[in-house]
C-alpha cells in the first residue's frame, strides 16, 4: 500500500495516477479537474453570487464525468499542499457522492459506483488509503469514513478483498506513525459498522480483533491510538462471536476492556464501558465469570466517575435488565428452553445494586426540568431503576422503601425529589398486592408535595401521580386507588396544579390523562365517576393549551393530547351534551387559525402545530358522537361547516395538518356515509396530493387509508373519481421512491374500492393482479431472519389478503369468472402464508377470510383446486381449535362455504 512517504506534497506517486489517465479523460474535464480547488473553495463563499456558480460547475463536472470527478476530490483530500478548506468538503463530497439516507437514492449512488471503471476506483481508493497518513486529522478522518463507505459496496460484493490486510499492515509495522495508526483504527471500527460480521471470514475477524485490543492494550500508544482502538473494538463487537465462545480469546478480551475502563484519559474509561454495554445485550451468556469484577467496575465509576463515563456504567446495567426482562417475556410465551439460560444478574446484585443506583437520584441538576434533551447519572439512575423493577419485581420494594421513608420530608429539597422519583419509578414491576398497600398510604402525601416550594419536587410528584394512575388505577380489573371519596381531592389538586410553570404542568395533563383512561372499560356506576367533573377537566385543559408560556413546549399538544382522551373515554350517554358544546368551541379555534397573519416560516410552523392539534381534537369528537345513533346527527348538521374548515386548513398548505385533516376526514366520511359524496368534487384535489406526496410519506399512507374509508362510505358513488384514484394507487405501487410502508395499506385499498364499486372494478384488474402476484413474490423471497423484515412481510401478506377478498366479494354477484384465472395463484399464496411459521394472528384471520370469500364467489370452479390442497384442511383445523372466537367463527364459516362447493357440486 502507498505509505505518507509516497504521497507527501502531491509527490511523484500521485502525478503518474494523474499523467495515467492521460486518455481517459477530454481537455475540459482535466481543465475542471485541475480547478476543483478554486469551485470547492469559492462554493464556501460567503457571496452568494460565488457560491451557486461554484456549486453549479461542481454539479456540471459531477454529471459529465463522475469517475474524474470522484478522482479529483480523492485527489484534493489527500494533497496535504491543498487548503483544508477544500479538503474538507471534498471529503464531504465524496461520502455524499456513495451513500444517502433515502433507500432509493442509496441504491443509486451504489448503482454509479459499481459502474465505474475498475482501474478509476482502484486509484481512488489508493487516493483514500495514502490519505490515512495525512499530516491533517481531519484529512484522516474523512478518509477512513469514505473507505467505509466504499467497502460497504465492494466488500459483500467481493470486490475489495485486500482492504484489510492493507489496514492491518499499518498496524503491525513498528515505524508508522501514531497518526497513521490512529486513523486505521479509525478506518477498521468505521468498516465493522457498515458491513455486516458474514462479510468477513474467521481468519479476517481474528486479525482486526488482535489488532484492536492490541491497540486498546499497549501503553506506549498515544491516547488518540488507544481511543480510536476502544471505539473501534465497540463497532468489531458483532464480529466476536466464534472469539466470545473460545473461553481464553473471551478472557483476553473481557480482560483488556475491565483494564481500559479505568485508564487515565476519561474519553477512554467512556468507549470502554460502551463496550461493556454493548457485550451485555450481544454475550449476556458467557459474562458470568466476569459479573463481580464489572460491578466493582460500574460501582467505583457512578461514585466518583466524571458523567459521561458514570452514564455508561449505568446503562451497562439497564442493558442486563433488558436482557433479562427479554428472557423472562420469552419464557412466560413459550414454556422451555428459550436459547439462552437466564443468569438471574439482577436479582444476585440487588442488594448491592439498589443502594448505588438510589445514591445516583440524589445528584440532580438545577435545571433539568425545563430541558427535554437534559440526560445526567440522576435521570439514568432512575431509568435503571424502575428497569430493575420490572426485572426482579416485588423484590425491589423492601430495598427503596426506607430511602423513600427516610428522604421524603426532608428539608433539602434534593432528598425530597430523589424520594419520590425512586417511589415513582418502581410502580412497574411489583404486583398490584405489594404495591397497594404503600400506594395508598402514599398517595394523600404526593397530593399534598404538589404544593412543595420547589419546582423539581413538584415536577416529579406530578410524573410519579400520572405514573399511580397510569399502573393502578384500573377499576375494570378490580383495583384503583382512586375511589369516590378522594376523586374529588385528586382532581382538585390536578386542576390546581394544571397552573403551575409548564414543565409541571405537561406532567400534570399526563396525569388527567390515565386518570381518565381508568374509566373507560370501567362500567356500571364507575363510569360515571369522572362525568360531573368534565365540564371543569375540559375548561381547565383549553385553558392550558391556550397558555402563551407553554407555546414553546409540550405542553399545549399535551393539554389537546389529554382532552382527546377525555372525550373518547368519557361515557358518552351522559356526557353527550357537553361534547356537543365542545365541538363549535373547537371549531372556532381551527377557524381563527386560517386567519392568523402569517410573516415568517416561524409563523406558518406554529400555525401548523395548532391546525395539526385542533383537528386531531375535532377527529375525536366526530368519532365519540357518531358512534351512536342518538348523536349522530349532532356530526351530520354540522359536518358542512367542518368539512369547509377542513378545505380552508388544506389551502394553508401544511404537510403535519394535511396528515391530521386527512384522518379528520376519515372520520367524518365514516360519520357522514353517502353525504360525504357532495365534498368529493371540492376535496379530491387535496387526496390527490396526498397520494402523490411520496416525499412525506406518512401523508401519502393516511391519504391511501382515506380513500378505504370513502369508499366504504360512499360504494358505487365513488365510481367517477376510480380512474384517477387507482392510477395514482398503482403509480404508488411502481415507485421506487415511495417508502416501502405504504405499498400494503395500498393492497387493503384495492379490496375497498373493489368492494365499493363491485362489477366496475373488471377495468382495473388487468393492473391490480401484476402487481399482488408481484408481492407475493416479494413475500415468498423475504429474509425471516431480520426482525423488521418479518413485521413488514406480515403487513404486505395480509394487504394482499384483504385485497382479495375485497375484489372477490366485489365480483361475487356480477361476474365471479372474472377471478377463475386467479384461483390458483391465490392458493398457492394461501398455502405459503399458511406454512410459514412467522405470520402472525392478522395475517391468519386474513388467509381463513379470503380462502371463505374465494368457495363463496366462485363455488363449483375451484372444486378441483380445493381438492388437490390438502393444507386447507390442516389450516382449518388449527384455526378451528384456536382460542380465538372470532377466528373460530371465521373458520367455521369458510369451513361451511367450502363445505357447500363440494355439496352443490356433487
Amino acid at each position: 500500500m502507498l505509505t505518507t512517504a509516497d504521497c507527501d506534497g502531491g509527490g511523484r506517486r500521485r502525478r503518474r495516477i494523474e499523467d495515467g489517465d492521460e486518455g481517459r479523460f477530454s481537455f475540459a474535464e482535466k481543465k475542471m479537474a485541475l480547478e476543483i480547488t478554486q469551485f470547492l473553495l469559492s462554493a464556501q463563499s460567503a457571496d452568494a453570487k460565488v457560491r451557486i456558480e461554484a456549486e453549479a460547475n461542481l454539479r456540471q463536472f459531477q454529471e459529465q464525468n463522475l469517475p474524474s470527478f470522484l478522482l479529483s476530490l480523492s485527489v484534493e483530500l489527500s494533497n496535504n499542499d491543498k487548503p483544508l478548506e477544500s479538503r474538507r468538503l471534498a471529503g464531504i463530497v465524496l461520502k455524499n457522492s456513495l451513500d444517502a439516507k433515502d433507500a432509493a437514492r442509496k441504491d443509486q449512488l451504489v448503482q454509479q459506483w459499481v459502474a465505474i471503471d475498475i482501474s478509476v476506483k482502484l486509484k481512488i481508493k489508493e487516493m483514500l488509503l495514502s490519505t490515512l497518513g495525512s499530516s491533517a486529522a481531519e484529512a484522516r478522518q474523512t478518509s477512513a469514513q469514505v473507505i467505509a463507505k466504499i467497502a460497504s459496496i465492494e466488500i459483500p460484493r467481493k470486490e475489495w478483498p485486500e482492504l484489510i490486510r492493507l489496514l492491518l499492515f499499518n498496524m503491525t509495522q513498528q515505524d508508522r506513525p501514531a497518526s497513521l495508526k490512529q486513523a486505521t483504527l479509525e478506518a477498521l471500527g468505521y468498516v465493522c459498522e457498515e458491513i455486516s460480521h458474514q462479510d468477513l471470514v474467521q481468519d479476517e475477524v481474528n486479525s482486526v480483533l488482535t489488532a484492536v485490543v492490541q491497540g486498546m492494550n499497549i501503553t506506549e500508544y498515544s491516547p488518540e491510538v488507544r481511543l480510536a482502538a476502544t471505539k473501534a473494538l465497540y463497532n468489531a463487537l458483532d464480529f466476536a462471536q466464534t472469539n466470545f465462545e473460545n473461553e481464553m480469546e473471551r478472557n483476553y478480551i473481557m480482560k483488556v476492556v475491565c483494564e481500559t475502563t479505568v485508564a487515565k484519559e476519561p474519553e477512554i474509561r467512556q468507549a470502554a464501558f460502551e463496550c461493556l454495554v454493548s457485550i451485555a445485550s450481544t454475550y449476556y451468556e458467557v459474562l458470568e465469570p466476569y459479573m463481580q469484577t464489572i460491578f466493582e467496575l460500574t460501582s467505583k465509576a457512578v461514585k466518583g466517575d466524571e458523567e459521561v463515563v458514570a452514564l455508561q456504567a449505568i446503562e451497562f446495567w439497564s442493558s442486563i435488565c433488558d436482557e433479562e426482562i427479554e428472557l423472562q417475556d420469552f419464557e412466560d410465551v413459550e414454556v422451555g428452553d428459550s436459547g439462552t439460560s437466564h443468569s438471574h444478574f439482577i436479582e444476585k446484585a440487588l442488594p448491592s445494586l439498589v443502594p448505588m443506583l438510589l445514591e445516583t437520584l440524589l445528584k440532580q441538576e438545577e435545571d433539568q426540568d425545563q430541558d427535554d434533551t437534559t440526560w445526567n447519572v440522576s435521570m439514568a439512575g432512575g431509568t435503571c431503576l424502575g428497569l430493575v423493577a420490572r426485572t426482579v419485581g416485588d423484590a425491589i420494594v423492601p430495598l427503596v422503601m426506607p430511602f423513600v421513608q427516610a428522604n421524603i420530608s426532608k428539608a433539602d429539597w434534593r432528598s425530597r425529589e430523589a424520594a419520590t422519583y425512586a417511589f415513582g419509578s418502581i410502580l412497574e414491576g411489583p404486583g398490584v398486592e405489594k404495591l397497594a398497600p404503600m400506594v395508598h398510604a402514599g398517595l394523600e402525601f404526593l397530593l399534598n408535595a404538589m404544593k412543595d416550594e420547589n419546582s423539581h419536587v413538584k415536577d416529579t410528584t406530578a410524573w410519579t401521580l400520572s405514573r399511580i394512575f397510569e399502573l393502578l388505577h384500573s377499576p375494570s380489573s378490580g383495583f384503583s386507588v382512586i375511589s369516590p371519596a378522594n376523586l374529588q381531592q385528586v382532581l382538585g389538586v390536578l386542576l390546581e396544579s394544571i397552573k403551575d410553570a409548564p414543565h409541571i404542568a405537561e406532567k400534570v395533563c399526563g396525569a388527567i390523562y390515565y386518570l381518565a383512561q381508568g374509566y373507560e372499560d370501567a362500567g356500571g356506576p364507575n363510569s360515571s365517576l369522572l362525568t360531573p367533573y368534565l365540564p371543569d377537566i375540559i375548561t381547565c385543559l383549553i385553558a392550558t393549551a391556550d397558555r402563551s408560556d407553554g407555546s414553546d413546549s409540550k405542553l399545549r399538544a399535551s393539554a389537546y393530547e389529554t382532552l382527546n382522551e377525555v372525550v373518547r373515554c368519557s361515557n358518552l350517554k351522559e356526557t353527550s351534551h357537553i361534547i356537543t358544546q365542545l365541538l363549535p368551541v373547537i371549531m372556532n379555534k381551527l377557524a381563527q387559525t386560517v386567519e392568523l397573519q402569517i410573516v415568517s416560516t416561524d409563523d406558518r410552523e406554529r400555525q401548523g402545530d395548532l391546525q395539526a392539534l385542533l383537528c386531531g381534537v375535532l377527529q375525536v369528537i366526530i368519532q365519540k358522537l357518531s358512534s351512536a345513533d342518538e348523536t349522530k346527527a349532532v356530526i351530520l348538521q354540522a359536518a358542512d361547516q367542518i368539512m369547509v374548515l377542513f378545505l380552508k386548513v388544506f389551502g394553508c398548505r401544511s404537510s403535519t395538518v394535511h396528515e391530521e385533516a386527512m384522518l379528520a376526514i376519515g372520520a367524518l366520511a365514516y360519520a357522514t356515509g353517502p353525504e360525504f359524496g357532495k365534498y368529493m368534487s371540492e376535496f379530491y384535489k387535496y387526496l390527490e396530493m396526498g397520494l402523490q406526496n411520496f416525499e412525506e410519506y406518512q401523508v401519502c399512507a393516511i391519504s391511501v387509508g382515506v380513500v378505504g374509508d370513502i369508499s366504504r362510505a360512499l360504494d358505487g358513488n365513488i365510481l367517477p373519481y376510480c380512474d384517477g384514484i387507482m392510477t395514482l394507487l398503482l403509480k404508488d405501487l411502481s415507485s421506487g421512491e415511495l417508502h416501502r410502508s405504504v405499498k400494503p395499506p395500498i393492497f387493503s385499498c384495492f379490496g375497498d374500492v373493489a368492494l365499493a364499486i363491485g362489477e366496475h372494478f373488471e377495468k382495473y384488474l388487468v393492473y391490480a393482479m401484476p402487481m399482488m402476484k408481484g408481492a407475493a413474490e416479494i413475500c415468498a423471497r423475504m429474509d425471516n431472519s431480520d426482525e423488521e423484515m418479518v413485521e413488514y412481510g406480515n403487513q404486505l401478506r395480509r394487504s394482499i389478503l384483504e385485497a382479495y377478498s375485497g375484489i372477490l366479494q366485489g365480483f361475487k354477484n356480477t361476474k365471479p369468472d372474472l377471478m377463475v384465472p386467479h384461483a390458483a395463484h391465490l392458493l398457492q399464496f394461501l398455502e405459503l402464508v399458511c406454512r410459514d411459521g412467522q405470520r402472525d394472528e392478522s395475517v391468519t384471520k386474513a388467509a381463513v377470510a379470503v380462502l371463505g370469500d374465494l368457495a363463496d364467489a366462485l363455488g363449483s370452479n375451484v372444486k378441483n383446486l380445493l381438492m388437490d390442497r390438502a393444507f386447507c384442511t390442516e389450516f382449518l383445523g388449527e384455526c378451528l381449535q384456536s382460542d380465538d372466537e372470532q377466528l373460530k367463527e371465521t373458520a367455521t364459516w369458510t369451513q361451511g362455504m367450502i363445505g357447500r362447493v363440494f355439496a352443490v357440486s356433487g
